[in-house]
């Protein structure tokens, strides 16, 4: 695969981060069947393309732990709440792509042996070296663990070329565009240009843990048709934050 502008020269295993609302209708919560089947079709698009794929998916279609906590909910509690519907949206997204042909692994990182295996590093490796697409839920397993952070640990202790951040915005900005009609949009930047600009890419446990281990990260909207695939291949599709 070519590059692009910015880009690792071969993505060969990636790490792709979707938020919890991706799966729901925009300003709702729930599951939305359409919203889930069109990100399944980009995952397969890239798959067939020859990449292992390994996904971290967020909750906050169903629950947020940070908003339940503030409501008066031991935070240990929420947290815990928040892990158990990203294993439900893990189960609505690998039906999803399991009737698109694809070969799936729901992995955990709390045990559900009913619904889905335990998390073990060497075990969904050999999935992904399978064409196995993985689906990691319940986060690091730990309360106060934001599912970035999880994003972050799996994408390095899987060696995953990079780690893709799907948003509902197109990249990382120099503010925010709602706010400030000057803002611009970089293509890409270093770790130490995102902090000395103070830009917000990911938590700061998360991104910290990507920077240490030089784990590239994509910001880009998931939700324009195709753009994961242009992604992969190397288009000029949101903003890269890379290693020095």
């Amino acid at each position: 695969m070519n590059s692009g502008v910015s880009g690792p020269a071969r993505l060969h295993r990636l790490l792709l981060k979707v938020s919890g609302e991706a799966l729901s209708r925009p300003g709702q919560l729930g599951l939305d069947s359409d919203g889930i089947g069109s990100i399944a079709g980009q995952i397969r698009s890239v798959v067939e393309q020859g990449v292992e794929v390994a996904l971290v998916l967020g909750g906050g279609n169903l629950i947020r732990g940070a908003t339940l906590a503030r409501a008066g909910v031991n935070r240990g509690t929420a947290d815990h709440m928040g892990m158990l519907a990203t294993a439900v949206n893990c189960l609505a997204l690998q039906d999803a792509l399991e009737r698109l042909g694809l070969e799936t692994r729901a992995m955990s990182a709390v045990p559900m042996n009913s619904f889905m295996e335990p998390y073990v590093r060497r075990r969904a490796d050999r999935h992904l070296v399978r064409g196995r697409v993985v689906l990691l839920a319940c986060g690091t397993g730990n309360p106060y663990c934001t599912t970035d952070t999880a994003a972050a640990l799996r994408a390095t202790e899987l060696s995953a070329d990079a780690l893709f951040k799907a948003t509902k915005v197109d990249g990382v900005y120099t503010a925010d565009p709602n706010k400030d009609p000057n803002a611009t949009r970089l293509d890409r930047l270093t770790f130490r240009q995102a902090i000395d600009q103070g830009l917000e890419v990911m938590d700061l446990t998360a991104f910290t843990m990507c920077m240490t281990n030089s784990m590239p990260i994509l910001v880009f909207d998931m939700f324009q048709p195709g753009n994961l695939q242009r992604a992969v291949k190397g288009d000029p599709i949101g903003t890269w934050v890379l290693p020095e």
